[in-house]
Parts: structure tokens; sequence; C-alpha cells
């Protein structure tokens, strides 16, 4: 079985897309579509931007899913997944192009999405950190016995977990993790504390719009963020969305299950190739790939 994974947040580079605009009609019409969605001509800044103007959240979450999706239709018939996944933003751009949500209504979501966290950020300053070389349950036990908020986020492959939470929280977090072996604890350079408690108020707003949103049943499972397990109820779809905000991010358990469901290779969807690396730490003789169009 062919598996399609979509990247998220830390994907994306000056130019992306650009190829796909000047390739297909069809990713013309649907780019424009997008600079009208948005109300601001987001194609100028994923064309020819600058790397901070990209950075920004209200400016990467939406390019990162605009090549994504764009790029998942102009396969046409060459993309007929059997199972998807997205890591956190991507988990958007999965739904979108497993038909269980409209481009419009995708695009919208992902927008309101980055507000909301953008938001969120600016309520609080919080941060992330990439601890490399330990095991899982040594990184939660640590973080769980900070007084300060600091949590597990991003499970991203064995021996790399991303934790998130306050400043203080994160760096005692880092001090304490360091000491007990993580051959690497590195600050990570994000507007907040992402996949952490400290995004409830963005859960808040974005539950309301996704509540508010159509989502169909996908053609084939989506696994989810929020438990790792894949799913093709929309209700269900819809409550593991708004979980995910708050919730971390199963990237290792994602691609474990996908393997034990008969995953027989994973095609990338999206700039980068960041998700096959993590794909490879899981398994390194499964076959990857960058979805291209010919």
């Amino acid at each position: 079985m062919k598996a399609y994974i979509f990247p998220g947040q830390g994907a994306q580079f000056v130019g992306m897309g650009n190829d796909l605009y000047e390739q297909s009609e069809q990713a013309r019409t649907l780019f424009e579509k997008a600079n009208d969605i948005l109300g601001f001509r987001i194609t100028d800044i994923m064309f020819e931007g600058t790397v901070e103007d990209l950075k920004e959240t209200k400016v990467t979450q939406p390019a990162i899913f605009l090549h994504s999706v764009i790029l998942a239709t102009v396969l046409g018939d060459d993309f007929k997944p059997e199972m998807v996944a997205g890591h956190s933003l991507g988990e958007f751009s999965a739904l979108v192009s497993a038909k269980a949500l409209s481009f419009e209504d995708g695009l919208r979501l992902v927008a309101a999405r980055a507000n909301a966290m953008q938001k969120a950020c600016e309520i609080q300053p919080s941060t992330m950190a990439a601890i490399l070389g330990l095991d899982d349950f040594t990184v939660e036990d640590i973080c769980h016995r900070i007084s300060d908020i600091v949590v597990a986020a991003n499970y991203n492959c064995p021996g790399q977990l991303v934790i998130s939470g306050t400043i203080a929280g994160v760096d005692k977090a880092c001090e304490e993790l360091t000491a007990a072996g993580a051959k690497r604890a590195l600050k990570l350079n994000v507007g907040g504390a992402f996949h952490s408690p400290l995004m409830e108020v963005a859960r808040v707003e974005l539950a309301h719009a996704i509540e508010h949103t159509e989502i169909n049943e996908p053609v084939c499972p989506v696994y989810q963020n929020i438990d790792a397990k894949p799913y093709t109820d929309p209700k269900l779809i819809k409550h593991n969305l708004i979980a995910q905000l708050t919730g971390p991010v199963r990237w290792t358990q994602t691609v474990k299950h996908m393997l034990e469901d008969g995953a027989t290779s994973f095609t990338e969807v999206g700039p980068g190739n960041v998700l096959q690396g993590l794909v490879k730490k899981v398994d390194r003789h499964i076959p990857t790939e960058s979805a291209a169009i010919q």
C-alpha cells in the first residue's frame, strides 16, 4: 500500500510552488483562488519573498498547505492514496487531498489556525526545543516533574522528541534532560509553544471554525496526530483536529501504525523531504520519495 505524507511548518523555502505555477494551468487557477481567499498575494511571498517573510506563521502555514494540496491535485490520476497522514499543519493538507475537506474550506481553516496560533504566541512568550538521543519515557517523565508548563509536543522519530512550553519551563527541561544524557537539547526558532496547553486560546477559536466547516468521509483512512490512528468518520476527524492544537504530534507512532497496516512505501507531498528522513529513522528499509509532476 502506498502511503502519502504531508509536511508541516518548517518545510518552507523561498521559491516554493513556483514551478507548479509555471508548469500547470490548473495550479495557476488554484494559486490565484488562494490569493483571493486570503486577501493578499501569498504567491508573491512564496515565489519572491525573503526567508523572514516566509517565516511568519500566518504566511508559512497557508504556503506549505498550498504547495502540498496543489501538487497532489496536479498529480491527477497518479495520486491514488490508500492511506494518508500529515505532520501538524500537514494534517489539513492530508484531509483536503483525501477529499474530506474542500480546497477552499481547508485553506480558510489553515488561515484561521495560523492567525489563532499567532495570537496565542503573543499572549504569552513561549518556545520549543528538540531533544536528541533520549527515550520518550525519560523526556516525558522529566517534563512532568517541572513546575512550569513544559510537555512532549512532537514525537518525530525514535530518539527525537520536541518539547513545548513556557520559556522558563523549556529552559529548565533542557538543563535536566542534558544532565539525564540527552545528546543535544536545541532551542527552536519558533514563535511559541505549539502543541501544548499554552495553545488553548487558539484551540477554542479554531474549534468554532472547525465545527462550522463541512467534513466528508475521506477516500482513504487519515492517520491523525492526536493518537496516530486511522479515521474515516467525519465527526471523529473534527474532534481530533480540534484536539490537535493542544495535543502532541505522534509522528513516530503514526509511521509505525501505517507500516503495521500494510504501508509498502511513503511519498512526501509538499516542500522539502524532512518527513522522509523521519520515516527512515523508524524503518530504514522502507522506500520513500518526493511527489513530483512528470
